[in-house]
């Protein structure tokens, strides 16, 4: 073969290859690591309050399971959902339409995260457990993704049973089952999802309309995402204090709980009130931030309390 010849070659190689040349981090920008250390703290929380025992080499296998599988959850739906990422500002640098990686290899290795992580856990810690992510998994990808997403404004409202779902894989890993406490946990994060994410949709309501995906601000208008916003602040305030009420908090927890409650329901009235202009940019993204804090608070108010009592 000529020196041409091998050149023409190569040059048809890589335009039949087309992409594959990502690094380590855009495989590891694939999992969604910021939404994946969300899912590891509330899984452990979970994991922590469970009543009984789990050796601790197999509670950190389980926890590792679940982030897996939280990042195989997030590679399959930025394999979906390559065709908005690349419509919108926010996402249009992730790997797949930046061109790092291919669609192809985003699928394979988010099926193989996925069957990994749910058989891991099945075989070492319980299959109970195990079942229970594979089908936190399924209802991320299929679900919400590859449905609700496309098809609802609810699809947040309805799809952010997935991201609440991991205390509850937590408290399986320890016990093999579910309980009220632990579907009290997954109340929380379930309420506390559609304020969130609809706080960041009112300021992001350009990327959502150009992508043409149904978030409420698009579908319903703004006025109507704010009454929504408000709605959901109000009923997230007294379930964040239920675990108080059901006796596996303290009184302090009841009690900042309450108050973090209320600052959520005063910033999203604020949100309701502000409604043109700069100001109600500055009160969307003011709630947005402060809904991070408040999960994060009271999830590590009641792990603190576990290892308090624990100790």
């Amino acid at each position: 073969m000529s020196l041409v010849e091998r050149q023409d070659t190569m040059n048809q190689e890589a335009a039949v290859w087309d992409g594959g040349m990502g690094s380590v981090s855009d495989y590891v920008a694939l999992l969604k690591p910021r939404v994946m250390s969300l899912v590891i703290f509330t899984a452990f929380v979970g994991l922590m309050l469970a009543p009984g025992h789990v050796h601790p080499v197999l509670g950190a296998v389980a926890i590792l399971c679940i982030a897996i599988g939280a990042g195989a959850s997030g590679a399959l739906n930025m394999w979906y959902d390559a065709d908005i990422d690349e419509v919108m500002t926010r996402t249009r640098k992730r790997p797949i339409p930046a061109g790092k990686i291919t669609g192809e290899e985003a699928f394979a290795f988010g099926m193989t995260l996925s069957i990994g992580s749910v058989v891991t856990l099945g075989l070492l810690v319980n299959w109970f457990a195990g079942a229970f992510l594979a089908f936190t998994i399924f209802f991320y990808v299929v679900v919400y993704t590859m449905w609700l997403k496309r098809a609802t404004p609810q699809n947040i409202v309805i799809g952010g049973a997935a991201g609440a779902f991991p205390p509850m894989v937590g408290w399986a890993a320890v016990t093999g089952s579910v309980s009220l406490e632990s579907f009290v946990l997954f109340l929380i994060i379930f309420m506390w999802t559609p304020p969130h994410f609809w706080a960041l949709a009112l300021f992001k309501c350009g990327d959502y309309r150009s992508a043409g995906v149904p978030m409420l601000p698009v579908v319903a208008g703004e006025t109507s995402t704010r009454h929504h916003i408000l709605i959901y602040s109000l009923l997230l305030a007294p379930v964040g204090v239920a675990p108080y009420f059901l006796g596996f908090a303290s009184v302090v927890y009841g009690v900042a709980a309450g108050a973090l409650g209320l600052a959520f329901v005063l910033l999203a009235a604020d949100v309701w009130r502000k409604r043109e202009g700069d100001a109600a940019r500055v009160a969307s993204v003011r709630l947005f931030k402060f809904s991070i804090f408040y999960l994060f608070m009271l999830f590590a108010m009641l792990l603190a309390e576990s290892l308090i009592v624990g100790a």
